[in-house]
């Protein structure tokens, strides 16, 4: 059973991955979050993909700088923040429960908090001179 989630992990992680990547030229698609997933993928499903994972061009430029010093910059977390908040939109929309309302209502204002109050904005010339 642990080689099939190890497996399970590495697949969703390489997913994760291309949908990451396809981002990266696609401005409609979120970059960071794929590889945020990606990330936690490889890291639970192989030591072998993750440290591949981490030497990657991609994973330096949009994720580095996120795992090291719990940073982002303000468009990274717009980004993430529009796309979270419209996937979470569609059930906000298609649902007519109260409860199910008030708990996405919840998710949306932990996240925001999260957001803005944990995740530190730098910069885009701080990532650059880093790398």
């Amino acid at each position: 059973m642990n080689k099939i989630k190890k497996v399970l992990y590495v697949t969703v992680g390489f997913i994760a991955f291309a949908l990451g990547a396809i981002g990266v030229v696609l401005p409609v698609l979120p970059t960071t979050p794929f590889l945020l997933l990606a990330s936690v993928c490889f890291a639970k499903g192989s030591d072998r993909f993750n440290n591949w994972f981490v030497s990657t061009k991609i994973y330096k430029k949009h994720l580095e700088s996120f795992v090291q010093e719990r940073a982002m910059t303000l468009k990274q977390k717009i980004v993430i923040l529009a796309f979270a908040d419209t996937m979470i939109a569609i059930p906000f929309i298609m649902v007519d429960n109260l409860m199910m309302r008030i708990t996405l209502i919840l998710v949306v204002s932990f996240k925001l908090y999260y957001f803005i109050f944990k995740i530190r904005t730098i910069n885009p010339n701080e990532i650059e001179a880093e790398g």
